[in-house]
């Protein structure tokens, strides 16, 4: 049953008690595309999916709504949404259309905390191989949705009925951590197999003079204890995990970068789903920064869809019990 569409600033919305997968859609044609993300995503948590589309106000917005004119406008648009659902995807359960008015990313914010704080899912723009647009709605969402957000490329390929492969970036931080819970959960429902990754970095030199052989050596010296620790850090976690009855393999391998590095295992590994914090090790000297250089960057550059956590979200998720304690972490939302 379609969950009824109310004007922005209405009194009337009540607050859901289950939390649904967000598909934001500002074209019909995006439904062709972003739904069947939506879909695996909904299926492995086993939350229901709802389709919401912004009507933007035009500027400048009057004091109150008109009625009649945002009756006709959500008429319009429901039919349309309908239609293009009807064309692009004949599978069951059918999404739910809700329809909003207002600023979108506050339209959308609002939505998701309406839903018990669900989960939203955007696509970004752009082409193979080339650097993808943020827009300045979904970069608001980012920072402001109580949830956690997917980002879809809109080259992603679709994904298969269920989950087979979720990479988890983890460079030590306690903010890299705090995303094994809800990865876990959905890899437990899906069947899939974690990848835990790892980029060992090379250290710069100070180089006003070309280096000697002992700088190189000692550069040498510190990415070869960078990797041991890691593989000993990933181990740890991959058996703790594996406790719980998951596939998990870990990958530990040298970049020049961290983000390019990733990037590059992205593509290589053919992951369906990236499963991320917005910030890792860079927020103990830049705390006051939303998200890091690593999600950044990948937010414009990865291949694959992206599920991230900001480091507020991870906090007592039902479904999680037990992972808490046997892997050191904070839970995750999504319960």
């Amino acid at each position: 049953m379609p969950i009824p569409a109310v004007p922005l600033g209405s009194r009337s919305e009540e607050i859901a008690t289950t939390s649904d997968v967000i598909a934001c859609i500002d074209r019909a044609e995006q439904i062709t595309w972003l739904l069947p993300h939506a879909r695996a995503l909904a299926a492995a948590l086993g939350r229901p999916i709802t389709l919401l589309q912004v009507l933007e106000v035009e500027e400048p917005k009057p004091a109150r709504p008109d009625p009649v004119e945002w009756d006709l406008r959500r008429h319009e648009a429901r039919r349309a949404l309908g239609d293009s659902i009807e064309r692009a995807d004949r599978l069951s359960p059918r999404p739910s259309i809700a329809l909003s008015e207002g600023h979108a990313a506050d339209a959308i914010c609002r939505y998701s905390r309406a839903q018990a704080d669900g989960l939203v899912v955007m696509g970004t723009t752009g082409q193979q191989g080339r650097r993808r647009r943020i827009g300045g709605t979904t970069h608001d969402v980012i920072l402001h949705a109580p949830g956690p957000v997917l980002l879809v490329p809109f080259e992603a390929s679709p994904p298969p009925n269920r989950y087979q492969r979720i990479l988890v970036p983890l460079d030590g931080s306690c903010w890299a951590e705090s995303v094994l819970t809800i990865a876990a959960r959905l890899a437990r429902t899906a069947g899939a197999e974690i990848v835990l990754a790892h980029v060992v970095p090379r250290p710069e030199l100070t180089e006003i003079h070309p280096p000697e052989a002992e700088d190189i050596a000692l550069q040498g010296l510190l990415i070869e204890r960078n990797e041991r620790a890691a593989r000993n850090y990933l181990e740890g976690i991959r058996s703790r995990l594996a406790a719980m009855g998951l596939r998990v393999r870990v990958l530990s391998e040298r970049a020049e970068d961290v983000r390019t590095g990733l990037g590059a295992l992205i593509g290589r590994e053919h992951v369906d789903l990236v499963v991320l914090s917005a910030r890792g090790q860079g927020s103990k000297r830049h705390g006051d920064l939303p998200y890091g250089s690593v999600s950044a960057y990948l937010m414009t550059h990865s291949a694959a869809p992206l599920l991230i956590l900001q480091s507020g979200q991870a906090n007592g998720d039902p479904a999680g019990a037990g992972l808490h304690e046997e892997v050191r972490l904070p839970r995750a939302s999504l319960a």
